[in-house]
């Protein structure tokens, strides 16, 4: 999932567990289009002929059960697609990262002004989820905000051909290559298991380069695993059903830790000390130390911080090169709540992009509403 946000600094997609195929009701069919290269030129050769393909086809075939050899007919048609395997690696280095310019891309007013309307328009839903879940509406428009712009950008890569890309043909220069790729072998197992239970056929499904879908950008596992039927009409459908993606969204971050009522982070100054800095920056951003720990190496916690007694994380964003006219580092104080985002993209300036733009999105909405209270009072 994620991958709108995750291309400047990096992705982490979380693989979750199998479901039994018999549990996955069938979302909305997917309009077929036919397989053309941008180039114009000749379709690329399928894995028809490749042994690996067949030899992973086979053992699948046999593990799930699948006796009319449903793997290896549809791993037979995938086609290796050369851009994806050029948009997966990372891009080229082009300096310190810049928190302030990554915001920029997220939390501007194109974005800010759809999620208002967004949330006008699925309101009822959003306000579900947050009393089922516990996760609060700002942040499930933070985040469908931050990977599709609410279902405008859902991606038109072939998902059968982007997975047994990346499952097969991952690129060697990619500094994770090995970790990447059996990564996606799993994911392409995932996904013929969610197209054989939905009944719509793999090469119909459409999504991103990385094979995420839907609304909420999610890899094929975890559709497996956290989507659910949130509209009620006896199917799950992450890529025509907003309700569905609203709660699918909430439940994924319930399964991984959310706590209901609790902050996500709070300010802090850090220590000017550079080994105490050094020391509470490493564990990254999970969550490891209390308050107590954090004023003995140094650190300023903002006063809002006094009443949380959890584990904290201190997160530094680079805002560019100091050297070269950038800068200094935004500090935050992450709680388990802001962990608990980073399961959905394994990133702070993710989580960050996510909770600013969500809380921009429900400012904006309320100042809508104050507006619209002000123009009632005053006629006649």
């Amino acid at each position: 999932m994620l991958l709108a946000a995750a291309t400047l600094y990096g992705i982490a997609l979380t693989a979750a567990p199998l479901l039994h195929a018999q549990t996955i009701p069938v979302p909305t069919p997917i309009a077929a289009t036919p397989h053309r290269p941008a180039d114009g030129g000749a379709a690329p050769a399928t894995y028809a002929q490749d042994p690996r393909a067949q030899a992973l086809a086979q053992a699948w075939d046999t593990e799930a059960g699948w006796s009319d050899g449903w793997a290896t007919h549809w791993l037979a048609q995938a086609r290796r697609d050369e851009a994806v395997r050029r948009l997966i690696l990372p891009p080229p280095t082009s300096g310190a990262k810049n928190w302030a310019a990554y915001r920029a891309r997220f939390v501007e007013p194109r974005r800010i002004a759809a999620g208002v309307r967004f949330w006008q328009t699925y309101a009822s839903a959003l306000e579900r989820a947050e009393q089922v879940y516990g996760v609060p509406a700002w942040l499930i428009v933070g985040i469908i905000g931050v990977e599709t712009l609410y279902g405008q950008h859902l991606g038109r890569h072939r998902t059968l051909d982007a997975l047994a890309t990346l499952a097969l043909d991952f690129p060697a220069e990619h500094p994770r290559a090995s970790e990447r790729q059996a990564f996606f072998v799993r994911e392409l197992r995932a996904f013929l298991t969610l197209a054989r239970a939905s009944g719509v056929p793999p090469d119909r499904w459409r999504g991103s380069y990385a094979g995420a879908l839907g609304w909420p950008q999610f890899m094929p596992s975890s559709w497996l695993a956290h989507a659910v039927d949130f509209d009620g009409d006896g199917r799950i459908d992450l890529l025509a059903s907003a309700d569905d993606a609203i709660g699918s969204v909430a439940a994924f971050l319930r399964a991984h830790g959310w706590q209901t009522g609790q902050p996500v982070r709070f300010d802090v100054i850090p220590p000017t000390d550079a080994q105490q800095l050094a020391t509470l920056l490493a564990p990254d951003i999970r969550p490891t130390f209390r308050l107590q720990a954090l004023r003995a190496l140094g650190a300023q916690p903002s006063h809002e911080a006094e009443d949380y007694d959890g584990l904290l994380a201190l997160v530094a964003l680079d805002n560019g090169d100091p050297a070269r006219g950038g800068q200094p580092p935004t500090y935050v104080l992450g709680t388990s709540n802001f962990y608990a985002i980073t399961r959905y993209n394994q990133s702070s300036y993710y989580a960050m992009a996510v909770i600013d733009l969500g809380l921009a999105v429900q400012a904006a909405r309320a100042a809508q509403w104050q507006r619209a209270q002000q123009q009632r009072a005053q006629q006649p």
